[in-house]
C-alpha cells in the first residue's frame, strides 16, 4: 500500500505541492459550495421551462438568462469577498465582480472566483490600514464611504481591464476543452479525474474548470456533459461491489454499507479506502470513469446543472428531458468495467481484508485529505453567538495554553455569522457546531460545552506542541487602557440574595443601564441570547450578554459582576456563583475578559472570588495589567 500511495506524490517538495492544490481547490469550493441550492434552482427552472424542456413556459423561461448572468456570479464574488473580509469583503466583492459581469457574452463565474477575493483583499487591507486611526462618531461613516469608493474603483477597473482579460482566458480554455471534446478524445481525462479524487484534488479541477465551463455549455445547449465527468458514482459503485463479491474479513463486510452512503447518498470518500488498500484498482476507476464517459459522448447525456451531493438521486434529479437513457447507461458502464478490473485485482491480492488493513487506509485518506496534525494549524477561531463574552475569554484561556506550550498559533475569538475564510480549526459551543460548519465547511471542528475550564485547551497545546514552529507571532490584541471605566469597584456586588436566573439577567443589564454602558433594549437582547444557549461557562461562572441587533444599543464596553454565595440555577445542573454581565464595544473590554479568564480557569481560585467578601481583590486581579 505505500509504494502505491507514493508513487502519486514523492517527496516533502511533492507533497507541498499537492497540499497547496488542495489549499486551492478548497478555497473554490468554499466559493461554490455554499450558493449550490441557487445553482440547483437555476437548472431546476431550466428543465422546466426552455423550450426542450420538461414544461416550456416562454414568459417563466425569462428567469433563466438572468439568474445564470447576474444572480450566480454575484453570489461567488460575494461569498468570495466574504471569506477573506468577513461582510464588508463580501459587499465590496460582489460590488467588483460586477464590473467583469456587464458586458460579457457568456456567464462570468472565473471572472467573480477572481473578482470576489480581491475585492475582500482590498477592503481588509483599508481596514488594517485605518484601524484605530477613525475619529470617534466617524467610523460608520468610513466605513460605508471606503466599501463604497474601493467597490466602484475596483467595479471599473475589472470592467475595463480585469473583465476582457479573463473573457480571453475563458475562450482559450474552452476552445482547448472543445477541441478535445471534439477530437473524441474526452474518456482521456479520466486518468487525471479520477486519480485526482483519491488524491482529493477534484474541488480544484470541479469548481476551477469544469464547473464553469458546465455552467457556460448549459446555459447555451441546455446541459453540460461537464456535469458528468467528476460527479459519476460508476466507478466507486464497481469498487465496491467487487470487494462485496470477492474481499475477505472487514473489507468484504462494510462494502454493502459503503455502496448506500456512496451511491445513494453520494458520499464518494467512503470508496477511497478500499482503493488505497490496493493501489493497482486505481486502473479500475480510471478504466471505468473512461469507459463511462465514452458511454456519455456517444449518447448525448448531460445535466443541466451541478449534482450536488454526487448521488444518483441528485443525477437523476439533474437530467434534463429525454436525457435518462445516456445518464444511466453511463454510470452502469462505468460501474460494470470497474467491477470487473477491480475483480481480477482483488483475486490477485494476497491479503485477509483484515479491519487493520482497512484502517491503515483510512488513515492514508486523512493524510491525503491534507487533514492530519502534521498539517501546520495557523489560525484558530474560537467563536459564539455575539464573539464578545464566551468566546473572548475561551480564546484568551487557549491563547495562554499555547504560549506556554510554546505553540505560535494566532487565536482569535469572532461571531458565529463572522468567522473568517482563513480560520484552520474551529471551536464552538457544542450547539453552534453545525453552525459554524456551514460557514467554514473546509475547516477543522471542535465542539465544546465550557469555555472556561476545558480539558480540550490543554489536549490541544500538546496535540499542537512541536508544530507551528515557523508560524509568525499572532499581532497583540489592541485593547485600551480604560480598564477603570469598563470595571467600576461600584458595579461589582457581593453576598447577593439568590433569585431566579431571568432576574439575575435584569439584574446585571440594569446595572449596564444606570452605569451607561447600554440602552434598556440591551437587556431583553441579554435575555434572548440566554433562550438560544446558555451563557454558563464553568467553575461556577456565568457572563450573560446581548446578541444580534440589540448590539446597536451598547454605547460603549462594559463589565459588571454580581457574587450570589448560594448559587444560581442555569440549567443542566449548572449552579453560577459568579455573574459577569457584559456589553463588550470593538476590543476594549478583552483585556479584562483575558484576565478574567486567566484568574477564573483555576477551580480553587475561581471558589476563592466565589466565596470573598472584598469587592477589590476581584477588582484588581480583573483588572491587572501585564
Amino acid at each position: 500500500m505505500s509504494q502505491g500511495a507514493s508513487a502519486s506524490v514523492k517527496g516533502p517538495e511533492g507533497k507541498g505541492t499537492r497540499e497547496g492544490i488542495q489549499r486551492f481547490g478548497r478555497f473554490l469550493s468554499g466559493m461554490v459550495m455554499p450558493n449550490i441550492g441557487a445553482f440547483i434552482a437555476w437548472g431546476l427552472i431550466t428543465a422546466l421551462f426552455i423550450p426542450t424542456g420538461w414544461t416550456p413556459n416562454e414568459n417563466l423561461s425569462a428567469l433563466v438568462g438572468p439568474m445564470i448572468t447576474y444572480l450566480l456570479p454575484l453570489l461567488i464574488g460575494y461569498t468570495g469577498g466574504k471569506m477573506v473580509a468577513d461582510t464588508r469583503g463580501g459587499v465590496v466583492g460582489a460590488v467588483a465582480t460586477m464590473g467583469v459581469v456587464v458586458g460579457a457574452g457568456v456567464p462570468m463565474f472565473l471572472g467573480a472566483m477572481i473578482m470576489g477575493p480581491v475585492g475582500g483583499y482590498v477592503i481588509k487591507k483599508f481596514d488594517q490600514a485605518v484601524e484605530g486611526k477613525v475619529a470617534s462618531g466617524f467610523e460608520m461613516l468610513v466605513n460605508n464611504f471606503s466599501a463604497g469608493i474601493l467597490g466602484a474603483i475596483l467595479a471599473l477597473v475589472a470592467y475595463v481591464g480585469i473583465g476582457p482579460v479573463v473573457l480571453s482566458l475563458n475562450n482559450i480554455l474552452k476552445a482547448g476543452v472543445e477541441g478535445i471534446v471534439n477530437a473524441g478524445l474526452l474518456p482521456i481525462t479520466s486518468l487525471f479525474i479520477e486519480p485526482a479524487k483519491i488524491m482529493f484534488l477534484n474541488n480544484a479541477i470541479n469548481h476551477g474548470v469544469l464547473g464553469p465551463l458546465a455552467i457556460q455549455d448549459a446555459s447555451a445547449l441546455g446541459k453540460s456533459i461537464f456535469f458528468l465527468l467528476e460527479t459519476n458514482p460508476g466507478p466507486g459503485l464497481g469498487i465496491l461491489l467487487a470487494y462485496w463479491m470477492f474481499g475477505k474479513g472487514m473489507t468484504k463486510q462494510s462494502a454493502p454499507g459503503a455502496i448506500i452512503i456512496h451511491f445513494l447518498g453520494g458520499i464518494h470518500e467512503i470508496y477511497f479506502p478500499y482503493v488505497l488498500m490496493n493501489p493497482a484498482l486505481l486502473l479500475a476507476v480510471i478504466a471505468g470513469g473512461a469507459s463511462g464517459v465514452f458511454t456519455f459522448v456517444i449518447t448525448g447525456a448531460g445535466l443541466i446543472a451541478a449534482p450536488s451531493p454526487g448521488s444518483i438521486f441528485a443525477l437523476l434529479a439533474m437530467t434534463p428531458k429525454g436525457g435518462f437513457f445516456g445518464v444511466i447507461a453511463g454510470i452502469a458502464v462505468s460501474a460494470a468495467v470497474s467491477f470487473l478490473v477491480a475483480s481480477f485485482f482483488i483475486k490477485v491480492k494476497k491479503d485477509d481484508g483484515s479491519k487493520a488493513d482497512l484502517d491503515s487506509a483510512k488513515e492514508k485518506v486523512q493524510q491525503l485529505k491534507g487533514k492530519k496534525t502534521e498539517t501546520k494549524i495557523s489560525k484558530i477561531v474560537v467563536a459564539c453567538d455575539a464573539g464578545m463574552g464566551s468566546s473572548a475569554m475561551g480564546a484568551s484561556t487557549l491563547r495562554n495554553k499555547l504560549k506556554q506550550a510554546g505553540v505560535k498559533v494566532e487565536v482569535v475569538n469572532t461571531a458565529i455569522d463572522q468567522i473568517p475564510g482563513d480560520a484552520d480549526l474551529i471551536i464552538t459551543h457544542e450547539s453552534l457546531t453545525q453552525r459554524a460548519a456551514r460557514y467554514a465547511p473546509n475547516a477543522e471542528h471542535i465542539s465544546i460545552r465550557d469555555f472556561l475550564d476545558n480539558p480540550i485547551y490543554d489536549q490541544l497545546a500538546k496535540r499542537l506542541a512541536g508544530l507551528n514552529k515557523s508560524e509568525e507571532k499572532a499581532p497583540p490584541e489592541e485593547v485600551s487602557n480604560d480598564s477603570d471605566e469598563i470595571l467600576r469597584i461600584a458595579n461589582i456586588r457581593l453576598g447577593l440574595e439568590s433569585v431566579n436566573k431571568e432576574d439575575v439577567i435584569k439584574m446585571a443589564g440594569q446595572m449596564l443601564v444606570d452605569s451607561g454602558y447600554v440602552e434598556t433594549p440591551y437587556i431583553q437582547g441579554m435575555l434572548e441570547r440566554e433562550k438560544v444557549t446558555t451563557t454558563y461557562i464553568g467553575n461556577g461562572i456565568a457572563i450573560p450578554h446581548g446578541v444580534g441587533s440589540c448590539i446597536g444599543h451598547i454605547k460603549k464596553s462594559g463589565i459588571v459582576v454580581l457574587q450570589f454565595p448560594q448559587g444560581i440555577d442555569f440549567g443542566d445542573d449548572n449552579k453560577a456563583y459568579l455573574i459577569i454581565g457584559i456589553a463588550g464595544k470593538g476590543n476594549d473590554h478583552l483585556k479584562i475578559l483575558s484576565n478574567i479568564a486567566s484568574s477564573l480557569e483555576d477551580e480553587k481560585a475561581a471558589k476563592a472570588f466565589i466565596s470573598t467578601k472584598d469587592p477589590q481583590s476581584i477588582y484588581q486581579m480583573f483588572t491587572l495589567e501585564e
